[in-house]
């Protein structure tokens, strides 16, 4: 982050992307690598959401954590956005962090918090494993990209590898939980698209950061009263969910995924989200202490040829 980044300037922040196509024109160079990182630093980042939401449930109601976390999540994101004097964005960015804000700061958290209630981490994982495709779906309707055929194909396997794997993790019942979950999806791919589009004219941490505050009128409000109606049990788990998805999963998270997407273009970003699942499962077990069956390792390997085709493929 640098104080000279500004929010208003209408220029590249990573590296050239040709007009319409929401893919760097230098997408195998150096900057294409870094932002290949990022992305991944963010997935990364993103599989440990709802291991520490479980952990977050143990002491807090699902109306006070999505609160709270985006709370605190918006006064560290406003804290960096007021040391470094960052002016207000334009009026014309206004309506796609509203976007930014409803999708990513409140739908998505909340509708899978809410899911969580009833639901193991493995089958809402059916919800990032679907969550790639959506959002490449929803990048070639509003930023007007043209990934190539091979990518879809590669993108629709993966998808449906990891659908075929959390489903069957799952036992293959469907729940009340779903509702929610694919609620999330669509709104998530939304705010993911519309941030991807903001991050190639202003610094990635200033979209979240900027969405984040918009939020705080709303946030500030719902956190009292929820945290005055749910009880709160404070324990080592549950601060540390709550802390990890406030910091990690809402904020730091969401700035390198940002400058990620900037970097390589929507598509190809969202692709290495096929590895999400995976990665949660993993902290599952590690955290949750939830089991994997001897599938896992063949869905990986399944995932990891799908992921690789994506970032080969042209789009």
């Amino acid at each position: 982050m640098r104080a000279q980044d500004s929010a208003t300037a209408q220029t590249a922040i990573a590296v050239p992307v040709a007009p319409g196509s929401g893919r760097p024109t230098t997408g195998r160079g150096s900057a294409a690598r870094a932002g290949t990182l990022q992305a991944a630093l963010g997935v990364t980042a993103f599989s440990l959401t709802f291991p520490a939401t479980a952990w977050g449930l143990e002491g807090f109601g699902p109306w006070s954590l999505v609160a709270v976390r985006t709370v605190l999540a918006a006064v560290i994101a406003g804290g960096c956005l007021l040391a470094l004097r960052i002016p207000f964005p334009g009026r014309g960015h206004w309506a796609g962090l509203a976007v930014v804000a409803a999708g990513v700061v409140l739908g998505f958290p909340l509708l899978t918090t809410l899911a969580l209630q009833t639901s193991t981490t493995a089958h809402a994982a059916v919800v990032v494993g679907l969550l790639p495709l959506t959002t490449a779906l929803f990048s070639a309707l509003r930023v007007g990209t043209r990934p190539s055929r091979t990518f879809w194909i590669a993108a629709s396997a993966g998808a449906a590898v990891v659908i075929a794997f959390t489903v069957q993790q799952s036992g293959g019942a469907l729940s009340g939980a779903d509702a929610y979950l694919f609620g999330a999806l669509l709104v998530c791919a939304a705010g993911y698209t519309e941030g991807g589009r903001l991050a190639r004219v202003m610094p990635g941490w200033q979209v979240i950061g900027w969405a984040l505050v918009l939020c705080l009128p709303v946030t500030v409000p719902v956190a009292a009263i929820a945290l005055s109606y749910e009880p709160v049990r404070l324990t080592a788990h549950s601060v540390t969910g709550l802390l990890w998805v406030a910091a990690g999963s809402q904020f730091v998270g969401l700035v390198v995924w940002y400058r990620g997407m900037a970097a390589i273009g929507i598509p190809k970003a969202s692709q290495l989200q096929l590895a999400q699942p995976l990665l949660t499962l993993v902290w599952s077990v590690l955290l949750l202490g939830e089991h994997l069956t001897p599938a896992a390792p063949l869905t990986a390997a399944a995932v990891l040829v799908c992921i690789a085709v994506t970032q080969r493929a042209r789009g």
